[in-house]
């Protein structure tokens, strides 16, 4: 077992192209022992995004923080504490910090092999 605080883990900026204003922790990754999933803490200051983007993999977010939406083919889908979202694999997907303070989400998603 390895138990880890988000506060003990460095934010790093997501420096994708097209994302703005948004740090993500890897909480629980391979170095932490993990062979199958790893569990991201995405923080999205005020305006703050991801980049709007598709992936061969799924992932399940959950709403820790904050208001948000999450953006897709089929337009805008608001979000809020306590919300979770499953993204599948090729679904065009961006979230955007729609509040006046952070928004924060964990991202769980798998792990090459």
């Amino acid at each position: 077992m390895k138990l880890v605080h988000a506060s003990e883990v460095d934010p790093q900026e997501v420096a994708e192209q097209g994302a703005a204003d948004v740090t993500v922790r890897w909480l629980i990754s391979r170095p932490e022992g993990a062979p199958t999933f790893a569990m991201r803490l995405f923080e999205l200051a005020p305006g703050g995004h991801t980049p709007l983007h598709e992936h061969a993999w799924e992932h399940e977010v959950y709403i820790v923080e904050g208001q948000a939406e999450v953006m897709s083919r089929e337009g805008p889908a608001k979000l809020a504490a306590g919300d979770a979202v499953l993204v599948l694999p090729h679904e065009m997907h961006q979230f955007r910090n729609t509040g006046s303070g952070a928004a924060k989400f964990l991202c769980m998603i798998p792990l090459p092999e």
